[in-house]
């Protein structure tokens, strides 16, 4: 059996963790996302992520909140599951599932220094940025990699394709 991975925790222990780090003079860095099929922009953009601070917090979007945001057939991956892959990436420190219909809410408590979002929308259209703003924090547009997102990978399947 594999030893389980202290790095997903429940939102309670994140908080107390962020605020221990705190403490220390740590940068915290936060992202949040579906994370449904893992791939190589998610993997970059998590470590631009990590590079910006000292410790990266990811939150994961719940199955109900995937399906609302992507459709009736997403996710593909339970949450659980893309909780403990993202978990167990080196550039993540922390990792939660995140049940509410925007990331305000935990964003407001954890007060990052940096909130990380992909460049796929300008700033006026991050919905947390007057939140994490309020905290303190700032808001760092990292590039989309071009062609890479699980809908993608997902519409090759579909039509049989590499």
């Amino acid at each position: 059996m594999p030893k389980k991975n202290d790095k997903l925790k429940n939102f309670a222990d994140v908080a107390a963790f962020v605020k221990k780090e705190k403490k220390k003079g740590k940068r915290i860095v936060t992202t949040n996302g579906c994370f449904d099929i893992i791939h190589v922009g998610h993997i970059r953009s998590l470590q631009a992520a990590k590079a910006m601070g000292d410790i990266l917090v990811v939150g994961i979007n719940s199955d109900a909140s995937v399906h609302a945001l992507k459709g009736k057939e997403r996710p593909i991956v339970p949450e659980r599951e893309r909780a403990e892959v993202i978990a167990a990436l080196g550039a993540v420190d922390a990792a939660f599932i995140f049940r509410t219909k925007t990331p305000k809410p935990w964003l407001s408590v954890l007060k990052p220094h940096i909130h990380v979002k992909g460049s796929d929308r300008s700033l006026d259209q991050i919905i947390e940025k007057d939140t994490v703003e309020a905290g303190g924090g700032k808001i760092v547009l990292f590039p989309v990699q071009k062609g890479r997102s699980t809908t993608k990978i997902i519409e090759k399947i579909r039509r049989g394709k590499n």
